[in-house]
């Protein structure tokens, strides 16, 4: 039975790494393509959800407050994580504009790709991503270090029981979406809302650095 303070530190991971992962971001939009597709899901869910845990338990466990004393530092992985956004953008609006049609067939799925290339492009996303280490090991990492002795992996705990939850949710509507991803107009439309999302999101990280 946990203790209150137990309690306590696994909400607050859960809470405030869910506040943070439910977002349109790259990641996520990989991992809705992939349940779209039928294509090696729990992998991807298993992948992302075990980045997240190490990421935030590296944060906690004194990262962030290394990159913390370090403006410079934080100010070149705020910069690289804009211009990842910014290219993955360029990616998805070439796929919408001048790719080849993309549709699943009648079985619900694509060519699949086999489970190392995904994950290897997957890992790329997550660990290409500088902006990706601002939010897991400095902002959440930080907040989780404030916890008090072993409460600190409670809270861990509950940052990665937040990211099973938004995942498995995020499979699961993927898998929802299937009959419309049948018409591949349905992809172009996906690829051209996440191109000015990541366009979005990319200006307003480079905002922050300005502001900075």
């Amino acid at each position: 039975m946990f203790s209150t303070a137990a309690s306590s530190s696994w909400l607050a991971g859960f809470t405030v790494c869910l506040s943070l992962i439910v977002s349109i971001g790259a990641q996520n939009l990989y991992v809705l393509r992939q349940a779209v597709q039928g294509e090696h899901v729990r992998a991807c869910v298993a992948w992302c959800v075990l980045s997240d845990a190490i990421l935030v338990a590296v944060g906690v466990a004194g990262m962030a407050k290394i990159l913390g004393a370090s403006p410079t530092l934080a100010h070149y992985l705020t910069l690289g994580g804009a211009l990842f956004l910014l290219a993955y953008g360029l990616f998805a609006w070439h796929r919408a504009f001048f790719a080849a049609d993309q549709k699943l067939d009648a079985s619900g799925t694509k060519a699949e790709r086999s489970l190392l290339t995904v994950l290897s492009a997957l890992a790329v996303i997550t660990l290409a991503n500088p902006h990706v280490y601002l939010d897991t090991v400095v902002l959440i990492g930080s907040i989780g270090a404030q916890q008090d002795g072993m409460a600190k992996w409670f809270f861990v705990v509950g940052a990665a029981s937040a990211s099973l939850t938004w995942f498995v949710v995020l499979a699961f509507a993927g898998r929802k979406l299937q009959g419309v991803f049948a018409n591949p107009r349905a992809w172009r439309v996906l690829d051209t809302l996440t191109g000015a999302m990541m366009f979005v999101l990319a200006w307003w990280v480079y905002q922050g650095l300005q502001g900075a």
